[in-house]
């Protein structure tokens, strides 16, 4: 078997996981609250209002102050949704597992032990060839 089936193969194993199977529950509550839709297609509409108006040459100061507060009311209304606050858990918890996964590819393309390579960052080397990224 080649990497790329084996990535495959990893790929059913993570599709398999109770982690990804609650993000993809998570996404498709989001999709079907109303209430949440509505909200962030409203917040959507604002940011191209600010934009709009941030773009303009005689840009109105306290105009650009009202969207801001009003954009930041809005994200805070969104965030704290019980269907985005869910999927913001699911989410990362996923992020974890993806970067875990990242950890002991990156790690095992560097040289180590695949089989005793840490899967979690173990701390900054200040050698960014050896990491998987900042987090």
């Amino acid at each position: 078997m080649d990497v790329i089936e084996m990535a495959r193969e990893l790929g059913k194993l993570i599709q398999q996981d109770k982690r990804y199977s609650a993000y993809q529950e998570a996404k498709a509550a989001n999709d079907k609250d109303e209430e949440l839709q509505r909200l962030i297609n409203d917040f959507n509409l604002k940011r191209v209002e600010l934009n709009t108006e941030m773009s303009k040459t005689d840009k109105d100061t306290e105009k650009l102050r009202e969207l801001d507060g009003v954009i930041k009311n809005m994200y805070g209304e969104i965030m704290v949704n019980p269907s985005m606050a869910a999927f913001n858990v699911a989410k990362n918890e996923m992020d974890g597992m993806l970067a875990e996964i990242n950890n002991v590819i990156t790690a095992s393309a560097n040289g180590e032990d695949p089989a005793t390579c840490p899967s979690k960052p173990t701390g900054c080397s200040g050698s960014c060839s050896s990491c998987g990224g900042c987090h």
